[in-house]
């Protein structure tokens, strides 16, 4: 049955370097992240990078190298035609580090991009800042809107802000 949540009164194994109890898991090691997000119109790249998915999914992965992530996934995919005009195309890649998503509409010549990673570890969001950089570049847009989202913040840090 389903109910609420539960936090286990039991330590977590602090062998594994983790913290002893649950709430330090909250104020010394929460879940982090760099979620940024572009809306492009006016793209004034070459038309193969909104219509086919094998040449936009070999981009992203080629970008994804060059930013320093690790590809572990990934899946390109072409959408038919409709009255409106020629198919789009969705790219994602699936990182060790989290995610690049890619959606096109070429009747529009708009793209949607969508980069996330984690920063488990390690911080990854100069990474994540050189990836987005090259996207953009590669769909040379004439208007950009941006959005960038720290996400995993602890929630006692966000009460105490």
């Amino acid at each position: 049955m389903l109910g609420e949540p539960r936090i286990l009164p039991a330590p977590f194994p602090s062998a594994l370097g983790r913290p002893e109890t649950p709430s330090d898991a909250l104020q010394c090691c929460p879940m982090q992240g760099l979620h940024l997000t572009a809306d492009l119109h006016g793209c004034r790249c070459a038309p193969h990078w909104l219509l086919d998915a094998t040449a936009l999914g070999r981009a992203c992965i080629d970008t994804v190298r060059a930013a320093g992530l690790s590809a572990v996934g990934q899946l390109f995919h072409t959408f038919p035609a409709t009255d409106q005009g020629p198919g789009g195309v969705t790219a994602t890649v699936l990182l060790a580090e989290s995610h690049l998503c890619v959606h096109t509409w070429p009747e529009q010549g708009a793209v949607t991009l969508d980069v996330y990673v984690c920063n488990f570890g390690a911080d990854h969001s100069a990474k994540a800042e050189a990836l987005m950089a090259a996207m953009l570049a590669l769909f040379d847009p004439a208007q950009v809107q941006r959005h960038a989202l720290r996400r995993g913040a602890p929630v006692a840090a966000e009460a105490a802000a």
